[in-house]
């Protein structure tokens, strides 16, 4: 009896091939338990005969939607495009979409709000950027749901097939060593948000480093700002209207670095002559500004297709035994000098 392409079905295709219904559902799911001979022959059948499996009966099958989640509350709209961006590459052509969900994790209802959107949307799997990546709760969370998580992170706290490490206080360690080799001694820190291990990590690596120089930070040299160009612009507008203003300022992320250019420009202070500035990320921004801005590369878009490609890994036949890591990177531009 011939088989017309409107009618054709997975029972179909499996008794075409001669083999299981479940062995065809594994080819079509790019399941690795199929042998390639196996796999070759289905995928033939497929194609001859036009078979697309229905989107609502296959995820009715694998128990899960075809959404991945990137849940995140970083401030830094760069930031965040750049690892949408990437985690977009890595799922072209899987038949996986992304929802991008940002949130608050200082709202009271925070965790209540995380659990209907995941009861709502039945996401397969989630990437965390940090912050939110720290949260062992939200983790929790998301795993009684079903819902795996890929986590990135300063510091280890997963699994290998979980995480993708990022050295934060290693780069910081590389702008402070810098600034130091140029003979700065009064510099200023603005640091991220306390609640974010990043700005735990990039002050801890810069601080060990000018310890190794003799350079003490003085009192009020270390300030908290939000990762954002306002804060940025605050927090340096204070520390440039000091009699004994510094020579040097570190900031946590490129987006403070443009605030503290926007603060220079105001008091009329010139950079680098009688300021330097360093930031981190090394977002596109950074080459774009005058002078452009000496930072520390972190690989946004890696680590966003690196997360990706774990999620696409099944976690039971992962062959993942080291952590993922990324180390950054100081790149040198001209908003750095000798002290004047």
């Amino acid at each position: 009896m011939s088989i017309t392409r409107s009618k054709i079905t997975i029972n179909d295709i499996a008794r075409l091939a001669n083999v299981s219904k479940k062995t065809v559902s594994r080819v079509i799911n790019d399941s690795p338990r199929v042998r390639e001979q196996t796999r070759k022959k289905v995928q033939a059948i497929i194609a001859e005969h036009g078979y697309k499996p229905h989107p609502q009966a296959r995820a009715l099958a694998l128990r899960r939607s075809f959404l991945i989640a990137m849940i995140y509350d970083n401030p830094s709209p760069q930031y965040v495009v750049n690892m949408q961006r990437a985690i977009l590459d890595e799922l072209e052509d899987t038949g996986l979409q992304l929802v991008i969900r940002p949130c608050d994790r200082q709202d009271a209802d925070f965790y209540e709000r995380m659990q209907a959107f995941v009861d709502h949307t039945n996401v397969s799997g989630a990437i965390l950027p940090p912050s939110v990546s720290e949260d062992q709760k939200l983790v929790d969370l998301l795993t009684a749901s079903g819902c795996r998580c890929i986590r990135i992170a300063s510091v280890v706290m997963d699994e290998p097939q979980n995480t993708v490490k990022t050295d934060d206080s290693a780069g910081a360690a590389q702008a402070a060593r810098h600034l130091a080799e140029l003979g700065h001694r009064d510099i200023v820190h603005i640091r991220g948000p306390l609640t974010f291990r990043s700005s735990h990590e990039r002050w801890r690596g810069f601080s060990s480093v000018l310890g190794e120089f003799g350079i003490e930070v003085q009192e009020g040299s270390v300030l908290e700002a939000g990762y954002t160009f306002d804060t940025g612009l605050a927090c340096a507008t204070r520390v440039l209207a000091r009699k004994n203003r510094p020579t040097a300022i570190f900031a946590g992320n490129d987006e403070m670095a443009i605030g503290v250019y926007q603060a220079a420009h105001n008091a009329g202070i010139r950079i680098p002559e009688e300021l330097s500035v360093v930031g981190f990320d090394d977002t596109p921004i950074a080459s774009r500004v005058w002078p452009p801005l000496t930072t520390v590369r972190l690989p946004i878009r890696d680590m966003g297709r690196a997360a990706a490609r774990l999620l696409l890994t099944d976690a039971l036949e992962s062959r993942v035994r080291q952590y993922v890591s990324f180390r950054p990177e100081l790149i040198v531009r001209n908003s750095t000098a000798e002290p004047a």
